[in-house]
């Protein structure tokens, strides 16, 4: 059952939340969550993921675009939720980055050296949130991908287009148009973000959505834990 953490009997609803990297910071999209209610927030930006889970009233779950759970170094397979992630998109798998090892989140610089150019421009957000995570936050703090929860938007069945093409930013938000009323008030909000970065934020908060209401599927369903005790999975 999802506690509510830090709310009074003012607040009889739960928050959730999608947060994305943007930048040197974070990017949070958020709704309010009771039953079959979903009231979507306007889109906010954090310096630290710290101030992200430090934030009053708390969020009860939250879907976060980076790793949580790693492979502790170079020479060690990739996670099995990444490879099933992959296998499940399809043609849309190639979104799906190799995780960082401890080894590279500890700024071993041959570590580093083997990690692909998203990844690397990222590797501040991923330290960042590998300093703050513990198997205890990870009853509030999940691991998405955009692309997995479009993928479940779209019925099970992968996007056609890249979020790079107009295409495929039309495809994204008549997806999310049809399933979350009032989103417009995220993806039109004029806080300097690109529109296909708060298309992500807003697929992952829907999958909180999923989270807190028990329906969320994950990868791989046999859980894994990594040598400090993370679950090693996606939420979709």
């Amino acid at each position: 059952m999802v506690v509510p953490l830090h709310r009074g009997p003012d607040l009889p609803y739960l928050l959730v939340a999608g947060v994305t990297p943007w930048r040197s910071g974070w990017l949070l999209a958020g709704a309010k969550h009771h039953a079959a209610t979903f009231m979507p927030e306007a889109p906010r930006l954090f310096t630290t993921f710290l101030d992200v889970m430090s934030e009053r009233p708390a969020y009860a779950t939250i879907v976060v675009n980076a790793p949580i759970g790693y492979r502790d170094e170079v020479g060690d397979p990739p996670r099995t939720c990444d490879l099933e992630a992959r296998s499940l998109l399809g043609r849309r798998g190639s979104t799906i980055a190799r995780a960082p090892t401890r080894a590279s989140l500890r700024e071993d610089s041959f570590a580093m050296a083997g990690l692909d150019a998203t990844t690397l421009v990222r590797l501040h957000h991923y330290r960042e949130l590998y300093a703050e995570m513990s198997p205890f936050r990870q009853r509030v703090v999940y691991e998405g991908h955009p692309e997995l929860s479009f993928y479940q938007l779209n019925g099970d069945v992968p996007l056609r287009y890249s979020k790079l093409r107009e295409e495929g930013r039309e495809e994204r938000r008549s997806l999310l148009e049809k399933r979350i009323q009032n989103v417009h008030m995220i993806l039109d909000a004029d806080i300097g973000v690109p529109e296909k970065h708060l298309y992500d934020a807003v697929a992952l908060m829907w999958t909180a959505r999923r989270v807190n209401g028990k329906a969320a599927k994950r990868i791989p369903s046999d859980a894994e834990w990594d040598s400090e005790g993370l679950r090693t999975e996606y939420v979709y």
